[in-house]
């Protein structure tokens, strides 16, 4: 694949072209990838406020009872959707079900390693390691392993 960059000076907004023979599942996830980039979530912090979060900056969701989660790096954030309403509107963004109460950043993913009877453990850009169960492991590690 050949990559070409060229600034120009009479546009209203940056264009990125991609030039294909066959279209492929590659190219697709390119564009995902650049359509997603900067797509925010609607997040609240510890007091309430409201804040727009960039998916790209989450490690994973977490449902914890009735009330769902967006961890980060050093951060924890309450989010107002039920955890299947995140997985349908962040397919693209490489968000997938790591168990009935998580879902995972495929790309803050670092590593995974066996766990006990058929899980494994997920260990996240900011070193914290998290459980995938057994229903989703061979889902999670074949999007691993192909990233």
């Amino acid at each position: 694949m050949k990559i070409i960059s060229k600034k120009v000076d009479n546009l209203e907004e940056s264009t990125i072209v991609l030039s294909y023979i066959e279209w492929d599942e590659q190219l697709e996830e390119i564009r995902n990838f650049i359509q997603s980039l900067g797509e925010k979530v609607p997040v609240y912090g510890k007091n309430g406020e409201m804040l727009l979060l960039q998916v790209e900056n989450i490690l994973y969701f977490e449902a914890v009872g009735e009330l769902v989660f967006a961890y980060t790096d050093d951060q924890v954030y309450e989010i107002k959707k039920r955890l299947y309403q995140l997985e349908q509107s962040l397919e693209s963004h490489k968000i997938i079900r790591a168990s009935k109460s998580m879902l995972l950043n495929l790309r803050q993913i670092r590593s995974v390693r066996p766990a006990v009877n058929g899980r494994f453990y997920a260990k996240m850009s900011n070193g914290e390691e998290v459980l995938i169960s057994r229903q989703y492991a061979k889902g999670v590690t074949s999007q691993v392993m192909s990233a």
